[in-house]
């Protein structure tokens, strides 16, 4: 069920969210569960993508209080566009010197999925370490467009 989406779906807002990856199953417990599931978010965050070519990324991840400018290249396969972009700190922010790499794609678009929204699923590294945080750190993620 291969299909194929162009590069410039990928343009506009996306909403970011990345999780550690604890294999630990959380519960169904609804007293515990939203906590336990709250500590397995690492960012959250809105993605602003620009496509200006059907190989290349340019944008920004911001949220409270920080971002990163974003630079990437997109490549197309069966199903759908994968992205692989590199996130830098800005310069005379709380983010400078900061560095992380995400690895991303378009996820399948069900012929009969009833509201379906775009999302990108991937993972992120924490590429350079900063604020006493070590470099190396994976998380997955996943982007869901926004309206």
């Amino acid at each position: 069920m291969a299909y194929a989406q162009p590069a410039a779906a990928l343009a506009g807002k996306w909403t970011y969210r990345s999780f550690l990856n604890d294999p630990t199953l959380i519960g169904d417990d609804p007293n515990t569960a939203p906590a336990n599931l709250y500590a397995l978010l690492f960012a959250e965050a809105v993605f602003t993508f620009e496509i200006p070519n059907d190989t290349t990324l340019t944008g920004a991840i911001d949220w409270t209080g920080g971002g990163l400018d974003l630079k990437g290249k997109i490549r197309e396969n069966d199903g759908g566009p994968i992205v692989e972009i590199v996130g830098t700190g800005r310069p005379n922010t709380g983010t400078a010197n900061w560095e992380y790499d995400y690895h991303g794609q378009l996820a399948y678009q069900w012929p009969n999925g009833v509201n379906q929204v775009p999302a990108i699923v991937g993972n992120v590294i924490r590429a350079k370490p900063h604020n006493g945080n070590p470099a190396g750190v994976v998380a997955s993620f996943i982007a869901v467009k926004q309206p």
